[in-house]
């Protein structure tokens, strides 16, 4: 399977893992420039977007991960520095519990360690634990079939109102989201794949160096999930960064950056 990937830079491996509807050019210019002057960046998009290509059937977050790790394997890459946000720091779970030796460090951002056994499920964003109103506002926005429609709330439920009030970011946002093709359908397998993810009863089992972001104004995955992640992580660090949403990353890439390296 064909997987497109970039990369950029110089120094220790860093592999970004992107979520749910994005793709590479989501993490943003400022973000990837700035990382790029300390890391040597792979970004890529996952199976179906872009043009990657699309495998058939329904996946989970760890076939998700082997795709990560044959990313590696395309670019040389024995072991990285890995961060996952959204759906992505899902699959990077389960990278690092399915491929231990490749990860050297692993950081987790607006993600969820997904629902435990014998916990509560849901076929849907709504009710499912640990989820905001975000997911279902974006659902119902796809399923509109107006692009205007996609790409506003769009940025409105995966950034602060704060960030979201300047009509710059909006632009910027709306470049960087109309880069690549995100088929409705792919997404809702990303959807059901997230859904469907559980890693609460391996995550105390990890030895790995390890810090979970969390912005604390997150539409999409409650920070509460950041705080359950990191505490079921041994030794993991937790790092809340107060008023940012979903892609904090794109509010504070300075701030990022910082914690990355």
């Amino acid at each position: 399977m064909h997987l497109y990937a970039e990369r950029r830079g110089s120094g220790e491996s860093l592999l970004l893992i992107m979520g749910m509807a994005g793709h590479h050019r989501i993490w943003g210019e400022p973000f990837l420039a700035g990382l790029a002057r300390h890391f040597e960046v792979l970004t890529f998009d996952q199976r179906g977007i872009g043009t990657s290509d699309r495998a058939p059937g329904q996946f989970s977050t760890a076939d998700l991960a082997d795709d990560a790790a044959r990313v590696m394997d395309e670019a040389g890459w024995a072991d990285a520095h890995v961060f996952g946000i959204s759906l992505g720091g899902m699959v990077a779970q389960e990278l690092v519990l399915n491929h231990r030796e490749r990860v050297r460090r692993l950081t987790l951002g607006c993600t969820s360690p997904g629902v435990g056994s014998g916990e509560r499920r849901d076929d849907s964003a709504r009710g499912a634990p640990g989820i905001g109103p975000g997911p279902e506002r974006m659902l119902a926005a796809m399923r509109s079939g107006r692009e205007a429609t996609v790409l506003r709330t769009g940025f409105e439920v995966n950034l602060s109102a704060g960030f979201a009030a300047d009509p710059a970011h909006f632009a910027a946002y709306q470049e960087d989201a109309l880069a690549a093709r995100v088929p409705v359908p792919v997404v809702a397998m990303q959807f059901q794949a997230a859904l469907q993810h559980n890693a609460v009863g391996r995550l105390p089992l990890l030895d790995v160096p390890a810090l979970v972001i969390h912005g604390t104004a997150d539409q999409m995955i409650l920070p509460t999930e950041g705080e359950r992640l990191a505490g079921l992580i041994p030794g993991a660090r937790l790092e809340l960064l107060e008023g940012a949403g979903h892609l904090f990353w794109r509010e504070q890439p300075e701030r990022v950056i910082e914690l990355l390296t």
